[in-house]
């Protein structure tokens, strides 16, 4: 089942996130894709994640789509301009990858190339556009193409951004430029989140609470005092802390699995997004945790 249809079924769609590796040793990574098939509906390919130089996003959507995975192909406007992305959405569109989620990307200050110079030719909410515009048979100037492109377009949305206001007006603004489905940064305050549902739930587009694993009390602390956009509850740094070095991790597996267990069955969005960001190997027992296996 492609992801739109699940999506659109009304099932409580789960996607994991993969992060292509520095180098040409993919054996670990595709293990740990194969574990997940058939348990994931789709798995995000990052782009470039962090800024740090990797194999690139549709090479490996490609070769996820050949074990028969469903890829969404995440794009950045960090490296490419207007000409690069769109030539790069074709050539993927043609590999048949149908799902892309559109991004504005960290600039190279973040990672290991640092004097690399950003291109930002264009914004995530003009690539929505342009995806848009590839879907109808035109480029981006409107010239007419011989074969039009077929995506589900996908945006990214930070909910427990203070203030929110900005967001939401991004929000709305992605969904006017073609973005049929959101996966949200992570988030840690579900009651927080129910009331950013509110606003989202009066647009037709589905909605996946991102969840990032927390494998320590630091790292939560760390996410609190650098990462903009996420507060991780006293309470919950309080368990990691609780529950010891050595069981930490159990505790944050714990925690993910108790929050998809109350998105599900309190109805408040339409799927979860797993960011399991180096233990991508726990996401099944996470998903068993949750009770969705």
């Amino acid at each position: 089942m492609s992801l739109k249809s699940a999506l659109e079924s009304g099932k409580f769609t789960v996607t994991a996130e993969v992060g292509p590796p520095k180098g040409t040793d993919i054996a670990k990574i595709l293990h740990e894709a194969e574990a997940l098939k058939g348990k994931v509906d789709a798995l995000n390919v990052t782009d470039n994640q962090s800024a740090v130089m990797r194999i690139s996003s549709m090479s490996f959507c490609k070769l996820l789509l050949d074990m028969g995975q469903e890829p969404i192909l995440q794009m950045t406007c960090r490296d490419r301009n207007r000409i690069g992305l769109q030539s790069d959405l074709l050539g993927a569109s043609i590999l048949g990858i149908r799902n892309v989620l559109c991004m504005t990307g960290d600039h190279p200050n973040a990672g290991d190339h640092k004097e690399a110079k950003p291109v930002y030719d264009i914004e995530s909410v003009q690539l929505l556009n342009i995806v848009r515009a590839l879907n109808s048979g035109k480029d981006m100037m409107g010239n007419e193409m011989k074969g039009g492109t077929d995506y589900y377009q996908g945006a990214v949305v930070t909910p427990e951004a203070v203030p929110i206001e900005p967001q939401l007006m991004k929000f709305e603004k992605k969904v006017n430029a073609g973005a049929q489905f959101f996966q949200t940064q992570a988030i840690y305050d579900i009651e927080k989140f129910k009331g950013f549902m509110e606003f989202a739930g009066k647009f037709p587009v589905k909605i996946l609470a991102g969840l990032v694993l927390l494998k320590s009390a630091g790292m939560a602390n760390f996410m609190n005092k650098f990462v903009p956009g996420i507060t991780v509850p006293q309470e919950l740094i309080d368990e990691l802390k609780e529950a010891g070095k050595e069981k930490a991790l159990d505790a944050g597996i714990d925690i993910m699995a108790r929050h998809i267990k109350q998105l599900k069955d309190e109805k408040i969005c339409d799927g979860v997004h797993i960011m399991a960001i180096g233990a991508e190997d726990k996401v099944p027992l996470i998903m068993e945790r949750a009770g969705l296996l």
